[in-house]
């Protein structure tokens, strides 16, 4: 589930956080860098639990008008459609879901706000209104009104990402973002791989999809905090008028790593290097952190390739 992109963003982070902190040894930076793959997993399984949470609510808010129609000797039939989702009852049975959820000790007790909220906007959004008026539903309209929910209502959702920070689990120890929508992304691929004959046993998406992902993140964190003075000066012999220190310094992180994976990761292509690091710099640096990147990058790789000391092809 954790890719490369992901793996990148966190070795920039950890290296970050390195730096900043002079008392920090290498093999925490190390140990953090592998935290904060957990905290990317454990929102996977939230962002997955998400359903069962919202079922249970819509489930109490039948029951609390059952009971004020009882009250009120009125003939009320609720719809239980919503709540009898076959999908749902899937997700909830899901025995890999329930084990983390307990092992790890998460659950949305304090962010109820959040499922509130999105329950609310449920309740008006046309495609539910859609589906709970259908004469019957099928399997596949369980399913699609679950995907609704996922790229319709919880992306960029300030109540689910206010209760996801209070939940800890979008945060590191170094107070780090993760996205949340591409995390969302794969709750949403997980939930399309449920079929009506899948049971309790249906595989979930796995941390990583081999080993090889996990150790390209640990060896391009090494070769970053082990080249990090060579790296150093190579940024600063070539800045023109400019001194090394007034350099952003997450400008100066993103450059070492880049440098780290370009010089150490022959099989990865120059051109999806540069253009990951350059993403990078656009959604955690400056508005023209990324022109700054790209320029010294592209100065640095052309003297290497003059001095063959570059085993990629670099474009002109």
């Amino acid at each position: 589930m954790i890719n490369r992109t992901m793996v990148r963003t966190r070795v920039v982070q950890t290296l970050y956080a390195y730096y900043q902190d002079p008392t920090k040894t290498q093999l925490e930076a190390k140990r953090e860098l592998i935290n904060s793959y957990s905290s990317i997993y454990s929102l996977y399984m939230l962002l997955l639990d998400f359903v069962n949470e919202l079922t249970l609510y819509a489930e109490g808010q039948l029951e609390e008008a059952s009971n004020r129609a009882k009250v009120t000797h009125q003939n009320w039939v609720p719809n239980r459609r919503f709540v009898d989702n076959k999908l749902s009852a899937q997700v909830f049975e899901n025995r890999e879901l329930r084990n983390y959820m307990q092992e790890n000790a998460l659950n949305w007790d304090s962010g109820m706000n959040a499922v509130e909220a999105v329950y609310k906007e449920l309740k008006s959004a046309p495609f539910y209104k859609e589906y709970m008026q259908k004469e019957d539903a099928t399997y596949d309209d369980d399913r699609r009104i679950w995907r609704k929910i996922y790229t319709h209502l919880l992306p960029g959702n300030e109540a689910l990402e206010d209760a996801l920070e209070e939940m800890e689990v979008t945060l590191d120890a170094n107070h780090w973002t993760t996205e949340t929508d591409v995390v969302l992304s794969y709750a949403l691929k997980t939930l399309k791989r449920f079929k009506p004959e899948s049971d309790a046993e249906m595989p979930l998406l796995p941390m990583f999809d081999s080993e090889k992902e996990y150790q390209f993140g640990t060896e391009l964190l090494n070769y970053a905090m082990q080249h990090h003075a060579e790296y150093s000066e190579q940024i600063a012999a070539h800045l023109r008028n400019w001194e090394v220190d007034r350099v952003a310094f997450m400008d100066r992180v993103i450059i070492e790593a880049a440098l780290a994976e370009i010089l150490n990761f022959p099989d990865i292509a120059l051109e999806v290097s540069l253009n990951e690091y350059l993403e990078i710099a656009k959604e955690y640096s400056s508005e023209k952190s990324h022109l700054f990147i790209n320029g010294i990058l592209d100065e640095i790789l052309k003297n290497m390739k003059e001095d063959n000391k570059l085993i990629k092809n670099i474009k002109e």
